[in-house]
């Protein structure tokens, strides 16, 4: 599990077992959360001299955890992302092909690249907070402490936010450290089987119609859309975050993603 900018691993559990990775493990899977560099448990924490950022997690970070897992388990694993973490999941993915053969299927939540619409929450959160104000902060300090500026649940270094900034506004799928075109591989690649989620109430981090650009730019034929709300038959209409943190996830899409990885899961070997 990979968690999404200015968060850790814990938007996928707590102490008490709640979360989608406690509610899958009581389902017999064996859950590995990752806390990207800096974050969450992992040390040492991110600091001013912390120089690090996306790129280290694309060609790094991502491919090294996966191999780890997959070697615990003898097996090719499921991965599942939220936000952000979803765009660095793909675009490692797409860069390396030992890494598409380990990975069985994959399920996003709320994951875009790109921010393309335009609405009250988008101008503040994005135009104003993430784009301005944060690259702002953090050239100042040398990180952005976003849980003390309470946008968030954790750090980010300069690096990393410089880096996301210049994909949320509208630019091809290229990377900004090295200019490796990862959509253009993406056209050439196999896919595993691939599920995006969001909520109708998720209006700028996740909005329904920047995760179908992202879609897009996958070139993935074997990708399902699910957006959720009442109307779809959800409990509530979800947003960014409760769509994975609220109690009624557990009988609304919980099952359905053990489901969907139940259903992909390679025979053992």
């Amino acid at each position: 599990m990979f968690h999404g900018a200015i968060e850790n691993g814990r938007i996928f559990y707590s102490e008490k077992g709640k979360g989608l990775g406690c509610f899958l493990a009581e389902q017999g899977f064996n859950v590995y959360v990752a806390d990207f560099r800096g974050r969450g448990k992992s040390r040492p924490h991110i600091t001013e001299d912390s120089d690090h950022g996306y790129y280290e997690c694309i060609v790094h970070d991502i491919p090294d955890i996966v191999n780890y897992v997959a070697s615990k388990t003898e097996q090719p694993v499921h991965v599942v992302c939220h936000s952000w973490g979803g765009v660095l999941f793909n675009s490692a993915l797409v860069r390396f092909k030992a890494l598409q053969q380990q990975v069985q299927s994959l399920v996003c939540f709320g994951t875009k690249r790109q921010v393309l619409v335009w609405n009250p929450e988008r101008l503040l959160k994005v135009s104003m907070v993430w784009n301005r104000l944060a690259p702002l902060i953090s050239r100042r300090r040398g990180y952005l402490d976003a849980e003390r500026l309470k946008i968030g649940a954790d750090f980010e270094t300069h690096r990393s936010i410089s880096q996301s900034v210049s994909w949320v506004k509208p630019s091809p799928w290229v990377d900004p450290v090295d200019g490796f075109n990862y959509e253009a591989a993406a056209r050439k690649m196999h896919w595993p089987p691939v599920w995006h989620l969001t909520g109708i109430k998720d209006k700028a981090l996740g909005h329904a119609k920047d995760v179908e650009v992202f879609i897009k730019e996958t070139h993935n034929p074997n990708t399902r859309f699910d957006i959720l709300s009442t109307k779809t038959g959800a409990h509530l209409d979800y947003d960014h975050i409760n769509i994975l943190t609220h109690p009624k996830t557990r009988t609304d899409h919980f099952p359905q993603v053990a489901d969907f990885m139940l259903a992909n899961a390679q025979p053992p070997k």
